[in-house]
């Protein structure tokens, strides 16, 4: 059997009303229509069950089969009006879609409840975040909601945060670079100041969010035996990369150049993913054999690692924004020991105790 693919694309809406929720559905008005003159077997009834008007159910079947080319209902005089199969075939295929995407649509439209939720809430208070991918980030999202805070967050490359803090189309900046010692330091200070160079006399301040295991992410039990970074110079194993502006790509070619290299030499430098966990799921799926990224990516899918150094997460932010409410309970969640304690418990992240604001030109040193 051929499986043809409709011509008709899906496109979703939806509504913000004061009556009680309707359940976990997507809404569409063909297939509230078709479903009640199952249900009811004729179209007056099914009028009367949805509320509309004889006229306007009538009209709008009668414009879906000029749309589809295809008969939705039949009737025969003193018989119940019942679907055409291709009538049934439609409602089935939306009843199967509906019963599969059920949880996904229920997390969306709780997620969209509790962000108008947020909006009509007037002690509460919304962030605009640009940050580099972090997963511990993401969590401390959900963390904060319960103090009245909602991070809009926009995941992008940390040059991409930097620069739109600098520009103030955000609020906090997200980026990351390697702890001192941790790798040499020719590669970290080339990092350093191309962070630096987006906040050149910009009145910034830093607080280290948490700080994170770099390594290799490998197939289960690294079956090739890689041991770092070197190893994949050979050109025999397959590397997926991180898009460009992302602090992983920034802190790779540094290390490239560091060792008199290009792209060139790595087998796979043009394949991109855009954050570590979708580097995660090509090696998972056999698209690479190695990618540089975090442990926690690694670790959540039950691959390989291979830890090369640890690096610090920070959050950039205003000096003068330092003042506004919602920065202030930003900086008192962070410093939140329940907080603390989950960050603790996720694989390769270690938390900061004292995570105190201090002027980005001394962070990046």
């Amino acid at each position: 059997m051929t499986l043809h693919k409709s011509p008709h694309r899906v496109e979703l809406a939806y509504s913000l009303v004061r009556a009680p929720s309707a359940g976990d559905w997507v809404l569409h008005p063909l297939f509230q229509m078709l479903d009640a003159v199952e249900r009811r077997g004729s179209i007056s009834a099914a009028a009367r069950m949805l509320g509309l008007s004889y006229r306007h159910v009538w009209g709008e079947l009668k414009r879906w089969e000029e749309e589809f080319g295809r008969l939705l209902i039949v009737w025969e005089k003193g018989q119940k009006a019942k679907l055409t199969e291709f009538g049934q075939k439609l409602l089935w295929a939306e009843r199967q879609a509906q019963s599969r995407l059920a949880p996904q649509i229920a997390s969306l439209r709780a997620d969209l409840e509790r962000a108008f939720g947020m909006a009509f809430n007037d002690e509460a208070h919304v962030l605009m975040v640009n940050a580099s991918h972090d997963d511990a980030l993401a969590a401390f999202r959900e963390h904060v909601l319960d103090s009245g805070l909602f991070l809009d967050i926009r995941f992008s490359g940390g040059l991409d945060a930097l620069t739109a803090l600098a520009e103030g189309r955000a609020s906090v900046a997200g980026f990351h670079c390697p702890l001192a010692g941790q790798v040499a330091e020719e590669i970290r200070q080339k990092l350093l100041t191309q962070y630096r160079s987006l906040l050149l006399n910009k009145r910034c301040e830093g607080i280290e969010f948490a700080r994170r295991e770099v390594g290799l992410i490998v197939e289960p039990g690294n079956p090739l035996k890689l041991r770092g970074l070197e190893d994949l110079l050979t050109g025999r194993y397959r590397f997926v990369n991180r898009s460009l502006g992302t602090g992983t790509r920034l802190f790779l070619d540094a290390w490239l150049d560091y060792r008199g290299k290009t792209g060139e030499d790595l087998n796979g430098y043009r394949y991109e993913e855009p954050s570590h966990s979708a580097v995660a799921e090509a090696i998972r799926v056999g698209a690479a054999d190695a990618g540089l990224g975090l442990a926690y990516s690694a670790g959540s899918r039950g691959l390989g690692f291979i830890p090369l150094f640890e690096e610090g997460y920070w959050l950039a932010l205003h000096r003068d924004g330092l003042n506004e409410l919602s920065l202030k309970v930003l900086v008192v969640a962070l410093q939140d020991p329940v907080w603390q304690s989950k960050i603790d418990d996720l694989i390769g992240y270690r938390s900061i105790s004292d995570c105190v604001s201090a002027p980005i030109s001394e962070i990046l040193l």
